[in-house]
């Protein structure tokens, strides 16, 4: 059995600190991998210096360098040839063009095995039936985008009795469906089951801002929940506090905040953040985050602000070992959480923006200069 798949096989998803080793060692296996199967990526790695023999343990992490996910929206990176690619997602395009991420037969069995362990111990999944609200778009064959495959997968968490979209697919575009949301809440709330809601939080809050416009209150069922995912994107100018959304979503829909979960991921990293019951992301032992200092890209301790990097090696298919966000993130120690995870957890501040990320790489000499 390869490192790779000890490490996604491993019985307690938060056990990091007895897993460094291992997670270390199926870093460099996939980091060899990538740059015996993919000349560009070996290129890369060459020209930031990257020697796979001084490349020797847990510590050596912050050495290897990250790929920019700006550099991805300019710039196709395979070490599987087309035929061997078994799915594929893309990211939303918001901040430019969309990122294609193409995965491997073994990536999507493990990533599966992960995702199984990571619900369940969050105690998302359930028999009792529900109907189901999507902030976001309806699936459909002409929309590849992560986020939609996602939204539509938590609503596989409980049988659904019903599935309502707030943009319905019409076949070659999207209509807003604002009256058929509505409706959908008013008629679930006359029924005796949970009603789960996943989507955006902007949406969210566009929701309940409409619900308060229109005097209108709801008692959910008490085992009904939130799904929140994708972070504000292009509504960050609206962003209101996660206070202030419990504060609403009790007030007008009857959930409360224990009954809130959140979500962060990006389709260049694959491995999902499920918050804890004080709404941090804990990282599990698929990944490691490091933060980086916006100007150098150094490491930086516990407690500054920097770019968020996400390392893990999950995909043979793409060199995607180790990301560049353009998110800014602050990671804390495990143990300042209070609840029962003490793996360390990070929280995402805003994004860098297009502009930003070459900003803060500049002085870094990084391999950004290959996309200017």
């Amino acid at each position: 059995m390869d490192n790779r798949r000890k490490l996604f096989f491993q019985k307690h998803i938060y056990d990091t600190k007895n897993t460094n080793q291992l997670f270390f060692d199926a870093v460099k296996e996939n980091v060899e991998w990538h740059i015996s199967h993919c000349a560009k990526y070996a290129q890369l790695m060459e020209g930031q210096g990257f020697r796979l023999r001084k490349f020797q343990c847990y510590d050596d992490l912050c050495k290897l360098p990250p790929i920019p996910t700006l550099y991805l929206k300019k710039h196709e990176l395979f070490s599987l040839p087309a035929e061997k690619i078994h799915m594929q997602s893309t990211t939303s395009g918001t901040s430019g063009n969309p990122v294609k991420v193409g995965f491997d037969f073994s990536a999507m069995i493990l990533g599966l095995n992960m995702l199984r362990k990571i619900l369940a111990y969050h105690k998302l999944p359930s028999a009792i039936p529900a109907n189901c609200i999507v902030l976001g778009y309806q699936p459909s064959r002409h929309n590849h985008m992560g986020a939609v495959r996602t939204a539509y997968a938590a609503t596989f968490l409980a049988p659904a009795l019903h599935r309502e979209y707030a943009l319905k697919d019409m076949g070659t575009d999207y209509v807003l469906n604002e009256d058929g949301i509505l409706d959908a809440l008013v008629s679930y709330s006359k029924k005796p089951f949970p009603v789960r809601i996943n989507g955006f939080p902007a949406y969210l809050y566009f929701l309940l801002q409409k619900l308060e416009k229109e005097h209108i209150q709801l008692s959910l069922h008490p085992k009904s929940l939130i799904f929140l995912g994708g972070g504000w994107k292009q509504f960050a100018a609206q962003k209101v506090s996660k206070p202030e959304l419990y504060r609403m979503a009790k007030e007008r829909l009857g959930i409360p905040e224990q009954n809130f979960r959140e979500f962060f991921g990006v389709v260049e990293h694959n491995i999902p953040y499920c918050d804890c019951r004080n709404h941090h992301f804990h990282v599990p032992v698929y990944s490691r985050v490091l933060i980086r200092d916006i100007h150098t890209l150094e490491p930086v301790p516990f407690g500054r602000p920097g770019l968020l990097n996400l390392v893990t090696p999950l995909l043979k298919s793409m060199p995607l070992t180790s990301i560049l966000t353009d998110d800014i993130a602050v990671l804390h120690d495990g143990n300042e959480c209070g609840c029962e995870i003490k793996t360390p957890y990070f929280e995402v501040l805003g994004r860098a923006g297009l502009q930003g990320i070459r900003t803060c790489a500049a002085g870094a000499g990084s391999i950004l200069e290959a996309v200017q």
